[in-house]
């Protein structure tokens, strides 16, 4: 993929401070630009009707919340388009899940809230594109899971849900953990979703502190994983 100057990267957010978070920089470094769409708010056609990469990012609604949030639905026809097309797209958390539902996947509630810090077990398979978070605590933020689509690679487990990451050809990356994590913004994160939090009764100091210790470990391993998916991909 050419790192041309003019390549715009798009990206969907479905809440504000869920943003590209340590992968921005990343972009701005290589030379690309970046633009964001509101979800529910934004049209989406441009963004996903792009020839580029496209990012999904996460927010706290499920993939099935269609009637509380139908533009849940035309973003999801969107998608199916997109991904038919085989057009260049990254989902993380909500974005997996909305990848995992396009394919014909199905997305549900999981048995357990699934939130803080710990690493994942790698699939064992050449060129696993995620090689590089063995051992690496990454920041788990979810209650919904998926199963595996149809002819998708599976990357990654973790204890608690078996399938954390999966390819779909080169073109296409879904990641349930959030790789974007960054030390500096966590806080947005922990007062945005305080209710969310509570309910889970999640100890916030203790997740403060482990997100202080491994985000910054994590911000410098994400780039690798960028690059390596940029560079893969077939346009």
């Amino acid at each position: 993929m050419s790192t041309a100057l003019n390549e715009t990267i798009y990206i969907i957010q479905h809440l504000a401070f869920e943003d590209l978070g340590s992968l921005e920089d990343v972009f701005y470094q290589l030379g690309y630009r970046v633009r964001y769409f509101e979800a529910g708010v934004d049209d989406l056609s441009k963004a996903m009707q792009h020839t580029g990469l496209t990012i999904i990012l996460g927010g706290p609604i499920g993939v099935y919340e269609t009637n509380d949030y139908p533009f849940l639905q035309k973003e999801i026809d969107l998608l199916k388009v997109r991904l038919e097309s085989n057009l260049p797209t990254l989902g993380i958390c909500l974005g997996a899940q909305l990848i995992a539902h396009a394919l014909g996947a199905k997305v549900y509630a999981g048995h357990s809230k699934e939130i803080g810090w710990s690493t994942l077990e790698l699939e064992a398979i050449t060129h696993n594109i995620l090689a590089p978070l063995d051992q690496v605590p990454v920041l788990h933020w979810h209650g919904d899971t998926f199963d595996l689509p149809t002819n998708a690679q599976l990357l990654a487990s973790s204890a608690i849900y078996p399938n954390q990451a999966f390819s779909y050809g080169p073109n296409i990356l879904a990641l349930q953990f959030h790789i974007e994590a960054e030390a500096q913004a966590m806080e947005k994160w922990l007062i945005g979703h305080t209710c969310e939090l509570h309910k889970a009764q999640i100890n916030i100091p203790n997740l403060r502190m482990e997100s202080q210790q491994h985000a910054p470990h994590l911000e410098g391993v994400a780039p690798m994983i960028l690059q390596q998916f940029l560079q893969q991909l077939e346009l």
